[in-house]
């Protein structure tokens, strides 16, 4: 099984069905074997977005769906998530590769195609 962390946009491009989401990340999401780590700040932002009418779902349901799917994984922010957050990213951006750089094991990447994510290159990125 292969270890992906998983940024707002690409779960919510998923999840709309939105033609943004790239194609290597679109494969990732529909392939049964992947494990999907969902730093908790995403979900956070998804709430916000939602409540805010900028998502076509509601937060509840997204949670049905990532609590029912075997393969999501919610991942804290922790003591360890903020220490290996990279300082030159905003804060939600850094976190997310906090989570990345938290895991024990290593990740097969990050879905993403944020830039600052991407130019950071402290992570593998996937789009």
């Amino acid at each position: 099984m292969k270890d992906y962390v998983v940024d707002t946009h690409a779960l919510i491009w998923y999840l709309a069905d939105d033609k943004r989401l790239g194609a290597q990340a679109e494969a990732i999401f529909d392939d049964p074997d992947a494990h999907l780590i969902l730093p908790a700040i995403v979900l956070a932002e998804i709430k916000y977005l939602a409540h805010k009418g900028r998502f076509p779902m509601s937060f509840d349901d997204v949670m049905r769906v990532v609590q029912t799917d075997s393969r999501c994984a919610i991942y804290p922010i922790d003591w360890t998530v903020v220490n290996q957050s990279p300082v030159g990213l905003d804060i939600h951006d850094g976190l997310i590769v906090g989570t990345a750089l938290a895991q024990t094991e290593k990740i097969d990447g990050v879905l993403t195609a944020d830039q600052a994510i991407v130019a950071i290159g402290t992570v593998s990125t996937i789009w």
